[in-house]
């Protein structure tokens, strides 16, 4: 008939965690209640894609068969906004029409202006991530002429990275 909160405490048994919640004692034979339960779970980033619960009602007045437990799986999602920022150093670059690069140096200088790319890519949440691959084409060659000469690649913050073949072909 009336909404009432229920108090619950948890408590650990057998390496699992138990949530026991007293619905009231004593009750009438034939009672039917419906319960809601909202759980909060953190960790769960591991977890794959579902979480199970096994429920069951117990009675203490006497065991009963109908002490089944059910088992409810939910699904997990976690969701992160993913943002990509970059920019170049310096922020616009011009090349004379008459420059042509030395070929077989191995100068930085003769192979032409240096510039450089930095992309971030930052977790705006709300969850964590983790196996994220970030995979950036750049155009290095035009027309079979090197547009953009690969010279070195890095990451900060704990990420690997998959060099390009064409990365320093001259070692510079």
């Amino acid at each position: 008939q009336g909404q009432e909160k229920l108090s619950c405490n948890p408590k650990k048994e057998n390496r699992t965690h138990v949530v026991l919640c007293e619905l009231g004692n004593p009750m009438k034979a034939g009672a039917q209640i419906t319960v809601d339960m909202e759980l909060s779970v953190s960790g769960l980033e591991d977890m794959g894609d579902a979480i199970t619960f096994q429920l069951q009602l117990r009675s203490k007045n006497s065991p009963s068969p109908n002490n089944a437990s059910v088992t409810v799986t939910v699904p997990v999602e976690a969701q992160a906004e993913m943002e990509l920022r970059g920019n170049s150093l310096p922020d616009t670059t011009v090349l004379p029409t008459s420059w042509q690069g030395v070929e077989g140096s191995r100068r930085l200088e003769d192979h032409g202006i240096k510039v450089e790319h930095v992309y971030e890519l930052h977790n705006k949440g709300p969850s964590t991530v983790s196996g994220v691959t970030l995979r950036l084409a750049v155009p290095h060659q035009l027309g079979g002429h090197i547009l953009l000469y690969l010279l070195e690649l890095g990451t900060e913050g704990g990420m690997n990275c998959t060099h390009h073949p064409d990365l320093n072909p001259a070692q510079v």
